[in-house]
């Protein structure tokens, strides 16, 4: 069974089929997508974290899982990676319905966040490096290649406003300006730092505020795709650590957005039957969960670091530990469920768009990209 989308892109292509790969991989590759690189959003993160516990004790331990996890973390970046290069390259229509869809298209931040986690994990670059910049501008480009393009929607395009298109998925955008402004603000570079959380921050206050209020137009997510309502943890969580990079030190700026986090985290937390349908069968969208509290615990870690409290380094604790088994338990039931980790029905893509998916049925293949 395929999605709307994958047969809306093969009618386009003219039921073209590539030779040059097996029948396996070619439907891999139609099932394939960008909301796959959560997997390598939460093992980033929890790399993250290990290099900065590192970085406290210089202990073995430490840095042998940091090791492990980096490790792990690039090998299942850089094979998700490598899929989704030959997805654009044999499946390009494809690509295409995730452009132009109102959820698919934030996921494709996802690969560049996920880059640039495991650039600030890295145990054997130090920081300034040529390499290390370099890198920056290769995960930076593309960012800033899709600000343009969404932001420009978002009060330029009718069908497109943010009131109609916003959801949670699309703080991705501004999670993904904020990793980068925090690589950035570790090289130094103040300036780039500040202009890419310039551009997360004040997005960000817009969004938030339009989730709130929540437009009778705006689209609603299946329930399947609840857990992405994590993300409303992970954009205050990773500006909080990044204007810490940026300012130099865990200040009242600091302290609000990880307040604010650690609020969302508990609103969310009180209310486990808004998740009971999601969790009825494994889907990729779990993975959702993970990364949200891995940048809380992150928050955590530099806010204990600040105040040095009782109170503090228990929350830390807790947060790291929740983290953790979170993203444990998630590696282990997708090797249990790996035989239905790529669905014939997924729920990204067989959602209610209004009208949003015209476009593709337009001439997707000829529309210009603004």
């Amino acid at each position: 069974m395929e999605s709307p989308s994958e047969m809306e892109a093969q009618k386009n292509d003219g039921g073209r089929r590539p030779p040059v790969i097996s029948p396996a991989l070619e439907a891999m590759l139609r099932k394939f997508h960008a909301g796959y690189f959560r997997i390598g959003m939460s093992i980033s993160g929890q790399a993250l974290i290990w290099a900065m516990l590192a970085e406290e004790n210089h202990g073995p331990i430490n840095r042998t899982v940091l090791l492990v996890l980096w490790s792990l973390a690039f090998f299942i970046l850089f094979l998700l990676s490598f899929l989704y290069l030959l997805r654009c390259v044999f499946h390009f229509p494809l690509v295409q319905c995730e452009f132009f869809h109102h959820v698919g298209v934030n996921y494709l931040f996802a690969p560049w966040i996920s880059w640039f986690l495991l650039l600030q994990s890295m145990p054997f670059l130090d920081t300034p490096n040529f390499v290390y910049m370099i890198l920056w501008w290769v995960f930076a480009i593309p960012v800033v290649i899709l600000d343009v393009k969404i932001y420009g929607q978002w009060f330029t395009e009718g069908r497109r406003f943010l009131c109609i298109v916003a959801n949670p998925t699309s703080q991705l955008s501004v999670i993904g300006n904020l990793v980068g402004a925090q690589a950035a603000a570790k090289m130094g570079w103040k300036e780039s730092a500040l202009c890419f959380f310039s551009l997360g921050i004040v997005h960000y206050l817009v969004l938030f505020v339009t989730l709130y209020q929540r437009f009778s137009g705006a689209n609603r997510l299946p329930s399947m795709l609840r857990p992405v309502f994590f993300l409303h943890i992970a954009a205050p969580s990773v500006a909080s650590v990044a204007w810490e990079s940026i300012n130099g030190g865990f200040d009242m700026t600091s302290k609000m957005l990880f307040f604010l986090s650690l609020f969302i985290f508990m609103a969310l937390a009180c209310r486990p039957f808004l998740f009971r349908r999601a969790m009825k069968r494994f889907n990729i969208a779990w993975w959702a969960f993970s990364f949200p509290l891995s940048a809380l615990a992150l928050a955590s870690v530099e806010y204990h670091r600040h105040i040095q409290t009782l109170p503090s380094n228990l929350l830390m604790l807790l947060l790291l530990a929740l983290s953790v088994l979170v993203a444990l338990l998630l590696f282990l039931i997708t090797l249990l469920n790996s035989d239905v980790l790529l669905l014939d029905d997924d729920t990204l893509y067989n959602l209610p768009s209004n009208h949003l998916d015209s476009s593709l049925k337009t001439t997707p293949t000829s529309k210009t990209i603004n």
